[in-house]
C-alpha cells in the first residue's frame, strides 16, 4: 500500500494542489492529512494562494482516499466544509507489517504519546520541519508543511511504500529517507 502524508496546508490552495498532484501522480492509495487544513492561524503569515474554500473543494474531490486528524488551527466550521471526518486528535492506519499512529502534534507529540506497539510509526505535523528518525524502538515521521515550512526547508509531503518512508519536495527530490 502507498500512503501519502500531507500536513499544515493552512488554507493554501496553491500548495495543496501541488501536494495532491504529487501524491496522486505517485499513485497513493491513501492520503493522510495531518491537520491545520484551511486556516493559516494567528502566528502564521498568509500562505501563497490562500483560498480555504478552494482547499475544501480539493479535499472533497479526494475524500475517498483521505484519512485525517484535527490540527490546532482546525475547528468545527472546517468540518462542515469537508465530506470526511477530520476532528479526531489521532487515528491509525494498520497494515499487516506496520502500524501508523497519526496525529497533528499539539495534543500528542514525540515527547508525549500513548504507549504503542514496538515498531509503530508516530506520524505528526505541527512543527513544520521534516523528521524521519528511529529513536529506540519508536519511529518518528513528520512530512513538514505543504505551505509554510520552517528551517529553510522546501515545501514538502511524505510517502510510505514497501517499508520505506520518504519526505519529498514538490519536484520529487528526496529530503529525508528512512528504511524501516
Amino acid at each position: 500500500m502507498k500512503i501519502a502524508f500531507i500536513s499544515d496546508i493552512h488554507g493554501s490552495k496553491y500548495w495543496a494542489e501541488k501536494a495532491f498532484a504529487c501524491a496522486n501522480a505517485w499513485g497513493a492509495d491513501k492520503i493522510a492529512v495531518l491537520g491545520d487544513v484551511m486556516y493559516h492561524g494567528p502566528r502564521n503569515p498568509l500562505p501563497e494562494g490562500y483560498d480555504p474554500m478552494g482547499v475544501a473543494a480539493l479535499l472533497n474531490e479526494n475524500k475517498d482516499k483521505i484519512i485525517a486528524v484535527r490540527g490546532n488551527c482546525d475547528s468545527e466550521v472546517d468540518q462542515m466544509q469537508v465530506k470526511y471526518p477530520m476532528m479526531a486528535d489521532s487515528t491509525q492506519i494498520v497494515l499487516p507489517q506496520r502500524t501508523f499512529f497519526l496525529t497533528h502534534g499539539h495534543v500528542f507529540s514525540p515527547e508525549n504519546h500513548p504507549e504503542m506497539p514496538v515498531g509503530t510509526v508516530f506520524v505528526f505535523g505541527h512543527i513544520h520541519l521534516p523528521v524521519a528518525e528511529k529513536k529506540g524502538e519508536m519511529v518518528y515521521f513528520n512530512p513538514s508543511s505543504v505551505s509554510l515550512p520552517h528551517g529553510g526547508f522546501p515545501n514538502s509531503w511524505g510517502r510510505y511504500e514497501d517499508g520505506r518512508l520518504e519526505i519529498v519536495d514538490m519536484d520529487g527530490n528526496v529530503i529525508k529517507s528512512l528504511e524501516l
